[in-house]
C-alpha cells in the first residue's frame, strides 16, 4: 500500500455517519489542480451542492470553492450516508467535467453541539480572504451560507 493509500484509508477508518449530524467536510483537487479557478467548473460544482439538497441527501449550511478545494458545512440527510452523499458530489462533477478532478479521500469533522455553527460559517466564507484572492467576500462568486 504506497503511503497516498494507506493515507487515505486511515481517512475512512472509523468513520460513522448520522442523519441530522452536522459536518464539515473538505475535499482537494488531484494533485491541487487550480480546477476551480475557471468559472463555469465552480457553478458545476456547486450545481450539484445544490443537487444534494435537492435530494435531500444534505443540506448546505455553508460553502465556499476555492481554485484547489471546497470546504462545506452540511447537515446530513435522513437515509443518507457521508461517503455516499461526497462520492456523488465528487462523481458527478468528474464526470460533468469530463475528467478526473478530485484526489482520493475527503476529510470530515462531526460538528459537536457545543460548537458555533455561525462562526464556523463565517471561518468557512472568510478562505477567499484568508488565501489572498479578494480582500472582500462580497468579491468572491463561489460562496453561500444560510446565514448571510
Amino acid at each position: 500500500m504506497t503511503r497516498f493509500t494507506a493515507h487515505a484509508y486511515r481517512l475512512r477508518s472509523g468513520r460513522y455517519s448520522q442523519s441530522g449530524q452536522v459536518y464539515m467536510i473538505t475535499v482537494v483537487t488531484a494533485e491541487r489542480r487550480r480546477i476551480f479557478e475557471d468559472f463555469s467548473a465552480a457553478r458545476t460544482l456547486i450545481a450539484y451542492l445544490k443537487t444534494e439538497n435537492d435530494l435531500q441527501r444534505a443540506n448546505t449550511l455553508a460553502f465556499v470553492v476555492m481554485p484547489d478545494h471546497l470546504h462545506w458545512l452540511m447537515q446530513l440527510g435522513e437515509g443518507a450516508t457521508l461517503s455516499q452523499v461526497v462520492r456523488g458530489v465528487k462523481s458527478l462533477t468528474s464526470h460533468r467535467l469530463g475528467y478526473p478532478v478530485w484526489q482520493r479521500g475527503y476529510h470530515d469533522h462531526a460538528v459537536r453541539h457545543d460548537e458555533d455553527l455561525k462562526a464556523m460559517s463565517r471561518y468557512v466564507i472568510a478562505n477567499p480572504i484568508r488565501a489572498g484572492l479578494v480582500s472582500s467576500v462580497a468579491d468572491y462568486p463561489h460562496w453561500d451560507a444560510v446565514w448571510i
